[in-house]
């Protein structure tokens, strides 16, 4: 017993512990989420399959080191500086991604859900939203091809510019006016703001995303690629086939039905998120159910 008194008394003068303040406390949570949202980005990127390769060569680097290979450690020590640049331009197309997503987030937003009083109508109305569903499937049903692009926060502009100006109301008979067959404005994509359509015929840069289905035509890689530079969502109608798909956040959802088609639409809404800050400090609200669990 006194010799195991004796080694934790020599043991807590061996070990030094540093004090440990709040910040330090701050620092390690800052710390550890960044480390988590930079592996989740690299999970979700093409830095996963390079981050393996970059394994697979440090442990060729190791077996050179144990055996002293001298000539490849040479080439090794010549060759990391331009690594590190080469790793940045293969990368560039999702670095640029990340931080845009991390400039269209409003943090404070986030952290603070203070309810103004205000009653939000969305980024759109429902009206519009049922307009956009009922003239997609008409057009479905015909097999007239379309490409809807409806901003969010980030601006269009630059791609509204490359188009002929509209400025009308949204309307179902509108956007199939457009689309229709051999009539001057049904090449290309249409930009919606708000309620209305701003502008049609617009250029909309292609997806190099090699996940992509190869029966997936000029269409729908652009309505993907439109939603990697912009978080801007795309609704899609197929000339081939008639389906109806929905490009988000650089992901592609196939052959939706109407009710698929209107809860996507309702997830960029921004009026359900505003229902939810009123309720999150109001309480429940009478009209919904217990069940809605």
């Amino acid at each position: 017993m006194e010799r195991l008194t004796n080694f934790i008394q020599n043991l807590q003068y061996e070990v030094y512990v540093p004090p440990v303040g709040w910040n330090d406390v701050v620092e390690i949570l800052i710390i550890s989420f960044l480390v988590y949202q930079i592996m989740l980005w690299v999970k979700n990127t093409k830095a996963w399959a390079l981050l393996k390769g970059v394994v697979v060569i440090m442990v060729f680097i190791l077996i050179a080191a144990l055996f002293q290979m001298n000539t490849i450690l040479w080439i090794v020590r010549n060759v990391l500086s331009l690594a590190v640049v080469a790793i940045v331009v293969v990368l560039q197309p999702e670095l640029r991604r990340a931080l845009e997503q991390l400039g269209r987030k409003n943090i404070v937003a986030a952290l603070f859900p203070f309810d103004n009083g205000k009653v939000s109508e969305g980024r759109f109305s429902d009206k519009t939203m049922n307009e956009i569903v009922k003239a997609s499937f008409e057009m479905g049903k015909v097999k007239t091809g379309a490409l809807i692009v409806i901003e969010q926060n980030h601006s269009l502009s630059e791609f509204e510019r490359t188009g002929i100006e509209v400025d009308g109301i949204l309307t179902s008979q509108l956007l199939i006016n457009i689309f229709e067959h051999n009539t001057p404005l049904h090449d290309g994509a249409v930009i919606v703001r708000g309620d209305r359509i701003v502008s049609a015929t617009c250029y909309l840069p292609l997806s190099d995303n090699m996940a992509l289905s190869k029966e997936l035509g000029t269409r729908h890689r652009a309505g993907v690629g439109i939603s990697e530079v912009t978080d801007s969502m795309t609704v899609i109608v197929s000339e081939e086939t008639g389906h109806v798909s929905v490009a988000y956040e650089g992901e592609l959802y196939r052959k939706l039905d109407a009710d698929s088609l209107r809860e996507k639409l309702m997830m960029i809404q921004n009026k359900q998120v505003e229902e939810k800050k009123r309720r999150l400090w109001k309480g429940r609200s009478k009209s919904e159910k217990e069940t809605d669990r």
